[in-house]
């Protein structure tokens, strides 16, 4: 049974939000309650997955947190001689990843690996998951970690790109950002700690708008770029090289 979480719902000095043991604990619970459309989007890297996923060709997963998309990818692709790389920062997020991963039944090998996405070497690359990750890269670093994916990635694979967004027209942005909070408390969360949450994330978690992902994408090569998900203050894009 997943612990429910109840990181913020005491009154606190604000820290800025990290992947911590504490998190790890309770981050199922978190992301269902906080991000909107996030099992949809799941569901469909698998059956992207079974679409792009390419023979003797690597998969990756970066940023992987407890491993939803690896598993996704894992259950979606058809293809043998393949790997899939879970690839995240945070010692305690993986510890539980693999966890997760032992738990479920998954035909295709995970390998999990503790290090900074913008160190990793991607090579014969079908298929690339970036879900909620790009948002905590410091923006002058987004395009350099996008090229090395385009580079890494085989001709015709497909990179999936998920993100909270910002919008220009700022009336349009406060109306989705009342959104994404009605969301939360539909979901159970006091007015204590969405603001609290806010607080933590705020300096850690940098949106683009839309427009500056598509732009970035294509600037870096791929030949299709589209946003095919988007709830509220969230969305969710496909790359095609």
């Amino acid at each position: 049974m997943e612990k429910p979480d109840t990181l913020f719902s005491q009154p606190k000095e604000p820290d800025p939000f990290n992947f911590d043991k504490k998190v790890a604990e309770v981050f199922p619970d978190m992301i269902k309650r906080s991000v909107p459309g996030y099992s949809i989007i799941i569901q469909h890297i698998e059956k992207l997955a079974a679409k792009y996923v390419t023979p003797n060709s690597l998969c990756f997963d970066l940023g992987c947190s407890l491993g939803a998309s690896s598993l996704a990818m894992s259950k979606g692709i058809k293809q043998s001689g393949v790997q899939i790389i879970g690839i995240d920062n945070s010692e305690d997020m993986l510890k539980r990843c693999q966890q997760h991963i032992n738990a479920f039944k998954h035909n295709i090998p995970i390998k999990l690996v503790c290090n900074d996405v913008m160190q990793v070497k991607i090579s014969n690359a079908s298929m690339i998951v970036l879900n909620f990750t790009l948002q905590f890269i410091p923006k002058e670093q987004r395009a350099l970690l996008l090229n090395s994916i385009y580079q890494g990635m085989n001709p015709g694979g497909v990179l999936v790109l998920s993100e909270k967004i910002e919008f220009e027209d700022n009336d349009i942005n406060q109306l989705m950002i009342e959104l994404h909070h009605q969301f939360k408390k539909e979901n159970g969360y006091s007015d204590l700690e969405i603001s609290q949450k806010r607080n933590a994330l705020e300096n850690v978690l940098l949106p683009d708008t839309l427009e500056q992902h598509i732009q970035r994408l294509s600037s870096v090569g791929f030949s299709h770029v589209s946003c095919w998900l988007q709830q509220f203050n969230f969305t969710s894009l496909i790359a095609i090289k």
